[in-house]
């Protein structure tokens, strides 16, 4: 039915059977659910990954060929680390449900010519809500009548002034903050009343409209997750090109059976990192701890190393950059104390107790503050000087004026209001609030009368009122400029506000362009524009904001970033990363600690892609050359689960270096091991290599197979141990990085040793490991021989440093 056929009288509203007919034609007045993704499939995406692919490959052979402790060690690593990253993650989509949340729960509507009380749901196109302050508005209308009706639409629209409300009808194509003769669902009336007309509920109202874009909003791999599976890619040719490989040599040696199969097995489970899921997901949880501690809580483990990559933060203005909260920033006139006692005067404002807030308009609370912190206290004002009469702001007057009992008239208003009632009006004043106005400050005329009337006044001064930057912010803009990231202002305020917070903050340059840096009256279509313009450009995005408005671009964005405290909580849950303290400075600290996660990755992954490395070269080389299998499945299981992995999750708990922040951001296309380290991947592992290899080769001709066995068994896990110290920095040797610094490494090196030391005199693990005890002075053999792998690397790195040094 045609909104137009059964529009209502003023006076009478719908009937309540067209009412009913509307609601079936309608819909209730509800915002439509995305249903979210259940807990088994969120489950089931924890296995979708490549490197979990070739661990349960690497199972299912070894189960095939009997080799069960092998299978059940990779099987339960599969599973729990699947279970921990289910765990980690596991979160409801509550992001339009809170949308949902925010809409009035009851309404006041005029029907069959009385006031009624209704269900927000049940509402419909056509209605008549009678608003009031406090009033959560319940739809879309269309105002028929406004008296001194303010609504706070800052969620909504970014505006953190309160706007002034009116029945003259406005233009139909303006942005949605200038609709002054509308008002619209979810935002709050601030003051005075009003009478409106429903033009739009449910997923029909601009609060669906931005429903409907969060649920439309992609989630994409992060950069993190790209660069794992391009890896694990990588290592899945290697893996299948050897066992191909010796496959085809142990066949052409005649090998048949398990004598061919297990040299191949021994090279799948060499050639799989088993320890890397782990490590991620431990570097990703160790980085969630340090950053919920700094204030920052993350919903999603990988969050924070996206964050560490990016190379752009869009921001919102109001409650991001600025505090949210409106004061007084500038005084003009002769005497600043007779200007404040006029405005405090001319004040309806309630002052908080502890005097840094208040109840009221924003823009008097702001008066009030500020007048109190000079001693003027608009209680005192009300004690001494009762009010006589009050002369209400609207929008037609553009000013407010109380006379009280002392005989003078306090005014206040827009400059051009005052100043047209004034008679005495100090020089400079038109140039005063030019300045102001160009400088994004809401100027006030502060004006007094000496009669009960608004003319003849004499304007005392002005007052600049504007939303504050938080200090602690310019600071952090500053400090992400440092580390190559552009931050990008976006607000629905107006340009002017949003080019002097900029200029302000630092993020606009004098003489700089504002074009791509400064957006303002941008709407939430605007938002998720430019995050997607920005992203189309391959930049790694984050997004913060406070506002149900900032709520599509966050989820759209590479990383969404809200704001605890003052945040909306659809913002919330379309977020990523939530900052408890709402301190942008805490979005640069979760920067710096998502650049030292991925270092942290990068050097554990290395450290175990060259044991790797090193295990798959004895066992090719031995294959090769027609040895018996060298090293078993079991053996290289436990090298990459206990002497690789336990080391490596040390690794990762390491804290970043001190010039993280003065690099630029890395490229996303950036992979975990580029060529620095793959070239120190191969020299590593080649050393190892030798160092086995020989120890081998003498044990087998001076002593015997299994005695040979046992000692290259022990020096490529003593190697692997010791090398876990050099791999802590690419270029500072272990004795410069500090070797204890890092307690945790030396704890479980020196418990891996004496458990390897262990299993060669247990019975039960002889048997499981087909392997014999070590003498004392084997013992010493395997760790002299283990340590030459870490004393070449370290001079290594002393020869390269000095050869850059000339």
């Amino acid at each position: 039915m045609a909104l137009e056929a059964v529009r209502s009288s003023s006076t009478v509203g719908l009937t309540s059977a067209i009412a009913a007919r509307l609601l079936v034609e309608a819909g209730p007045n509800e915002l439509g659910v995305k249903s979210a993704r259940p807990a088994w499939r969120l489950l089931l995406a924890q296995f979708n990954s490549p490197v979990i692919w070739l661990l349960l490959v690497a199972c299912v052979v070894s189960a095939l060929v009997g080799e069960i402790i092998d299978a059940a060690a990779i099987g339960t690593i599969v599973i729990v680390n699947g279970l921990v990253g289910f765990f980690q993650e596991y979160r409801a989509e509550k992001a339009v449900l809170a949308l949902r949340a925010m809409t009035a729960p009851r309404a006041r509507v005029i029907r069959d010519g009385r006031t009624q009380v209704i269900a927000a749901a049940a509402v419909v196109p056509g209605d008549l809500l009678a608003l009031e302050a406090g009033d959560v508005v319940a739809a879309d209308a269309r105002l028929l009548e406004a008296n001194v009706l303010t609504a706070m639409e800052a969620a909504l629209t970014g505006e953190s002034t309160p706007v002034t409300k009116t029945a003259k009808p406005g233009d139909p194509a303006a942005p949605l903050a200038q609709r002054s003769d509308h008002v619209f669902a979810g935002t709050h009336i601030g003051t005075g009343t009003g009478l409106a007309e429903i033009i739009a509920t449910g997923m029909r109202t601009e609060l669906g409209r931005i429903a409907e874009m969060l649920t439309a909003a992609t989630d994409e791999a992060t950069p993190l997750q790209a660069r794992l599976a391009v890896l694990s890619r990588r290592l899945m040719l290697i893996c299948l090109g050897i066992v191909v490989a010796v496959t085809i040599l142990g066949w052409r040696q005649g090998l048949t059976g398990l004598d061919l199969l297990l040299p191949a097995i021994s090279l799948a489970v060499a050639a799989v990192p088993e320890g890397l899921p782990a490590i991620v997901t431990i570097a990703l949880a160790v980085g969630m701890q340090r950053m919920a501690a700094r204030h920052a809580l993350l919903r999603r483990l990988t969050a924070v190393e996206t964050l560490g990559c990016a190379t752009v933060i869009c921001t919102d203005k109001t409650g991001t950059l600025t505090t949210g909260v409106m004061a007084v920033r500038e005084i003009w006139g002769q005497d600043h104390q007779r200007v404040l006692d006029t405005a405090a005067a001319c004040s309806d404002a309630e002052l908080s107790a502890d005097e840094q807030g208040g109840v009221g308009d924003p823009t008097e609370v702001a008066i009030i503050v500020a007048a109190a912190q000079r001693d003027i206290r608009r209680d005192a004002i009300e004690a001494e000087r009762p009010r006589v009469s009050v002369y209400p702001f609207d929008a037609d007057r553009k000013c407010m004026s109380i006379y009280r009992t002392d005989g003078l008239l306090y005014a206040k208003g827009a400059v051009e209001a005052i100043s047209a009632r004034s008679t005495t009006i100090p020089d400079g004043t038109e140039e005063a609030a030019s300045d102001m106005a160009a400088r994004g400050l809401r100027v006030l005329a502060i004006a007094m009368g000496r009669a009960d009337s608004e003319a003849d006044l004499e304007l005392v001064g002005l007052l600049g009122i504007a939303d504050p930057p938080r200090t602690e912010a310019i600071d952090a803009i500053a400090l992400a400029q440092a580390a190559g990231i552009r931050t990008v202002m976006i607000t629905g305020d107006h340009k002017l506000t949003a080019h002097a917070i900029a200029q302000e903050m630092g993020i606009l340059k004098p003489g700089q362009s504002a074009d791509d840096i400064v957006h303002a009256r941008a709407t939430p279509e605007d938002k998720l524009r430019i995050v997607r313009e920005w992203k189309s450009r391959g930049e790694i995005v984050a997004m913060t904001g406070d506002g149900v408005n900032d709520a599509p671009a966050l989820r759209e964005a590479h990383i969404g970033i809200a704001m605890g405290q003052t945040g909306t909580e659809v913002t919330r849950g379309a977020a990523d990363i939530v900052l408890a303290d709402d301190n942008y400075a805490t979005i640069v600290a979760a920067v710096e600690e998502g650049r030292g996660i991925f270092e942290n990755i990068r050097k554990s992954t290395a450290y175990l892609v060259a044991g790797n490395m090193a295990e798959l070269a004895v066992v090719f080389v031995g294959a090769a050359l027609g040895f018996p299998t060298i090293l078993l499945p079991i053996h290289l299981l436990w090298i990459n689960l206990v002497t690789d992995g336990l080391p490596a999750l040390a690794l990762v708990t390491d804290r970043g270096n001190s010039s993280l922040m003065t690099r630029p951001p890395r490229s996303a296309s950036e992979q975990i091991l580029g060529r620095p380290e793959w070239r120190r991947i191969l020299l590593a592992a080649a050393i190892q290599t030798v160092c086995v290899m020989g120890v081998f080769l003498w044990a087998r001709d001076a002593r015997n197979l299994e005695e040979a066995r046992n000692l290259a068994f022990s020096v490529l896990v003593f190697g692997e141990l010791l090398r876990a110290f050099s791999a802590r920095d690419p270029d500072r040797p272990f004795w410069e990085v500090g070797l204890f610094s890092n307690m945790k490494l030396v704890l479980i090196v020196v418990v891996s040793l004496l458990a390897q030391l262990a299993i060669h005199h247990m019975p039960t693990t002889q048997e499981v490991f087909r392997i014999g005890p070590l003498s004392l002075a084997d013992c010493a053999l395997s760790l002299g021989v283990g340590a030459v792998p870490l004393l070449i690397l370290e001079l290594e790195k002393l020869a390269r440093r000095r050869a850059n040094a000339r």
